[in-house]
C-alpha cells in the first residue's frame, strides 16, 4: 500500500509573526517578486505570503496538472506551516487559485481579492496554442512578447528595466511547467459556479488590460453574490507591477473593511495620491497618478444544475479539448436536421466513450488516430487530428515518427501525402505571431 503526498510551494513570509495572514498569489510567467513594491505597506497590517508556482523562479519543476491540483499544494504548504485562515489576493493564474479556494475550501478564507482574473480565461484553444508553440520554440516568443501582453505601451517605453525584468523572469521559467500552467488555465472555467462564492471580494483590473479586461471583471462581479469592481486606469495586465500605488491601497482599503463581512457600497471611491513603493528585484519606476476605482453593486447569475455528467456532455467537452473550440464549432454549426443526429452520435459516443476512457493517454490516442487516418486514406480529417495531436503533447518530432512508422506498414503513398498535410499544419501551429 502507497500513499502519495502532495507537492509544496516554494514560499516567503515578510512581516510580523503575530499578524494575519495575507496571501499573494502571482500570474503565469511571474514570480512572488512581482508583488515586491506591495509588501512594505501590506506588512504594516498583514504577514505576508507569497509563492511561486512550479518550475517558476528556481522553484522545482514539478508540474501542475489544475487550478485545482495548485491550490491544493497551497494548502498543503499551509498546513504545514499551521496557517489555517487568511486572505487572499492573486493575479490572473494566481486569482483562478483564490477562485478555487472560496469554491472548495471556504471555511479558509476570510477575504478574496482577483486581479486580472476572469471565471475562464480566454478560449482552450489559445492556452493550447501557446503551450504548443513552448513545446516546439521554447520560452523565448512567449518571453519577448510578454511585455505587449503585461504592460501598456507608455509604461514599456518609459520602463525598459521594468520590461527586460519581465522578459528574464519568463525565459527562467521551467518549460514544462509553463505549458502544464497553459492546460490548466485551457481546462479552468467556473462561469457556473461563482453564485457559490460565499466571501467579500474586490475584483480589480486595469482600464487598458487586455487579456482579461473590464468585461471579465465585470463578469466575475455580476456572479459572484458580495463583490465590488475597482477599474484602475493606466495600466494592463500586470497592474500590481505597472500601478503598484494604487493596487496597494485597493488591498488595504479592502481587507481592512471586508476581513469581516463587508457592507453594501455603490458610488466611486478618489484614491488619494499614491507614493512610489521601493521593490528589490522590481526595478523601480517613476511615480504613478491616482486612480478612480469604480464601485459596482452585486448582481447575482442563475447557478448551474449539478448532477452526473451525461455521456454527451463529457464528450463534448473532450471534443473541445482535443479538437479545439474554433474546430468543434464550425462543425456543429454546419450541422442541419440530416446531419444533427450524427453529429450528437459521434461527440456521444467517440468523445465521451471511447476518447474519454482512462485506459489510453491522449498522446497514445493521437498516435492511433494518425495511423489509422493514413492506413484508411482519410487525408480530409488529418488537419484537425494533427493540430489536436500538437495539443496533446505530441512534438513535431514525435509526429514524423508516427507518419514514418505509418509509411512502412500503411504504404509510401499514404504517408506522402500525410506528411505533406503534416508539414504544413506544424508550420501553421508552431510558428509564433508576432
Amino acid at each position: 500500500m502507497t500513499e502519495s503526498k502532495t507537492e509544496t510551494l516554494q514560499y516567503r513570509f515578510d512581516g510580523p509573526d503575530h499578524l494575519p495572514v495575507l496571501i499573494l498569489g502571482p500570474s503565469l510567467g511571474t514570480t512572488w517578486h512581482m508583488w515586491d513594491r506591495q509588501v512594505p505597506e501590506l506588512t504594516q497590517q498583514w504577514r505576508v505570503f507569497r509563492y511561486d508556482l512550479p518550475g517558476h523562479g528556481g522553484a522545482p519543476a514539478h508540474p501542475g496538472g489544475s487550478v485545482g491540483d495548485v491550490t491544493a499544494r497551497l494548502l498543503a504548504t499551509l498546513d504545514g506551516l499551521g496557517v489555517q485562515r487568511f486572505g487572499y489576493a492573486g493575479c490572473a493564474f494566481g486569482g483562478a487559485v483564490g477562485i478555487e479556494l472560496a469554491l472548495r475550501h471556504p471555511e479558509r478564507l476570510a477575504s478574496l481579492a482577483l486581479i486580472a482574473a476572469s471565471p475562464r480565461f480566454g478560449t482552450a484553444d489559445e492556452f493550447r496554442q501557446r503551450g504548443v508553440i513552448v513545446r516546439t520554440n521554447g520560452l523565448d516568443p512567449i518571453a519577448r512578447t510578454s511585455p505587449d501582453r503585461w504592460f501598456t505601451g507608455g509604461f514599456a517605453a518609459a520602463q525598459p528595466a521594468i520590461t527586460e525584468w519581465a522578459v528574464q523572469m519568463v525565459r527562467t521559467t521551467d518549460p514544462g511547467c509553463y505549458i502544464a500552467a497553459c492546460e490548466a488555465l485551457a481546462a479552468f472555467d467556473v462561469r457556473n459556479e461563482l453564485g457559490r462564492v460565499g466571501v467579500p471580494t474586490l475584483v480589480l483590473v486595469g482600464s487598458d488590460d487586455q487579456v482579461t479586461g473590464p468585461a471579465e471583471a465585470r463578469t466575475l462581479v455580476a456572479g459572484i453574490p458580495d463583490a465590488r469592481l475597482a477599474v484602475v486606469p493606466g495600466a494592463s495586465h500586470l497592474v500590481p507591477v505597472e500601478q503598484p500605488g494604487a493596487v496597494t491601497d485597493l488591498l488595504v482599503r479592502h481587507f481592512t473593511t471586508a476581513w469581516q463581512p463587508a457592507p453594501d457600497a455603490t458610488g466611486q471611491t478618489l484614491l488619494p495620491g499614491v507614493p512610489g513603493l521601493p521593490g528589490k528585484p522590481v526595478p523601480a519606476a517613476a511615480p504613478v497618478t491616482a486612480p478612480v476605482a469604480e464601485i459596482a453593486p452585486a448582481v447575482t447569475q442563475p447557478q448551474a444544475a449539478h448532477g452526473r455528467p451525461d455521456p454527451y456532455e463529457a464528450g463534448l467537452k473532450v471534443r473541445r479539448e482535443v479538437l479545439g473550440d474554433a474546430h468543434v464549432d464550425r462543425t456543429l454549426a454546419d450541422a442541419d436536421d440530416f446531419s444533427g443526429d450524427f453529429q450528437e452520435l459521434l461527440t456521444r459516443y467517440a468523445w465521451g466513450e471511447v476518447w474519454n476512457r482512462p485506459g489510453l493517454d491522449r498522446r497514445t490516442r493521437s498516435c492511433v488516430t494518425l495511423t489509422a487516418l493514413v492506413a484508411g486514406g482519410h487525408a480530409e480529417e488529418l488537419a484537425p487530428h494533427l493540430r489536436a495531436a500538437l495539443r496533446n503533447g505530441l512534438t513535431p518530432a514525435e509526429i514524423k515518427e508516427v507518419l514514418l512508422q505509418a509509411a512502412v506498414y500503411c504504404g509510401v503513398p499514404a504517408a506522402d501525402r500525410a506528411f505533406r498535410i503534416a508539414q504544413q499544419v506544424v508550420r501553421e501551429e508552431t510558428t509564433p505571431s508576432e
